[in-house]
């Protein structure tokens, strides 16, 4: 699989793996709507110790158990550097989320791995920051790297997050490195991630990493900025008539 062949990637799934028969319900949407990588949570970095944090390892088996005969690829958050060996065998895209994109220790290792590496901008990140994250991994050898552009926190408090969609064309300038923006992160609000996913294509994105779940209310986290399934297909429709225009 090519990311950043002009062809724009989707990836897709639940902010959290919760059990078997949610996963089976996310891989059938994804099949049906010709969705090529899966994201999912395993370890979730959450801002309060009192919510879901994850299913560990044993959500990673489940999702890869039910990924691999479809041949959908997997992208997670890995979290610190001790657990990527465990997670090797079932992860075809480690993530580095927001809160770790200067982990430099966990940076580091993820350069002496072999398998692509999507970088989050930081909550409050600069360009340059990102960047310079993407450089720890390259200086260490890995050269399969993603850059996401996923909103920075402002003195704005009337949505999550100040999705920066100038970002997107600054970042394909200044690096060789295919861009994937996150709506569901940039603005926290399920009604307008549509329209800003749509936005990111137009300005450049190689790609599109949003939340889905079959019923977002009931979702374990970041049930408020997840598409549910009529409008995650809605969303892949319009994108496949947007591929005209790109």
């Amino acid at each position: 699989m090519i990311i950043g062949n002009g062809n724009p990637s989707l990836m897709a799934g639940p902010c959290s793996i919760e059990n078997e028969e949610q996963v089976s319900k996310i891989v059938a949407h994804l099949l049906k709507n010709n969705i090529k990588i899966m994201r999912g949570g395993v370890y979730k970095p959450r801002s309060s110790p009192y919510a879901f944090r994850g299913l560990g390892i044993d959500g990673l088996k489940m999702m890869h158990e039910q990924c691999k005969p479809h041949n959908i690829k997997i992208i997670t958050e890995v979290m610190q550097a001790s657990q990527i060996e465990d997670m090797m065998e079932y992860v075809d895209i480690f993530q580095v989320g927001a809160r770790n994109s200067q982990n430099y220790n966990l940076l580091d290792a993820l350069g002496e791995i072999d398998k692509p590496v999507m970088i989050k901008r930081g909550i409050s990140g600069t360009i340059e920051e990102l960047l310079n994250s993407a450089e720890y991994i390259f200086s260490k050898g890995n050269e399969k790297l993603l850059l996401c552009e996923r909103g920075i926190r402002t003195f704005e408090t009337i949505y999550r997050n100040t999705f920066d969609i100038n970002a997107i064309q600054i970042l394909k300038d200044k690096s060789h490195l295919p861009v994937i923006a996150d709506p569901s992160h940039g603005i926290g609000i399920r009604e307008y991630v549509t329209k800003l996913a749509l936005a990111s294509l137009m300005a450049g994105a190689d790609g599109i990493i949003y939340e889905v779940h079959e019923k977002p209310e009931e979702a374990l986290s970041d049930g408020q900025q997840t598409l549910n399934f009529i409008e995650s297909e809605k969303l892949v429709q319009k994108i496949e008539h947007l591929k005209s225009l790109l």
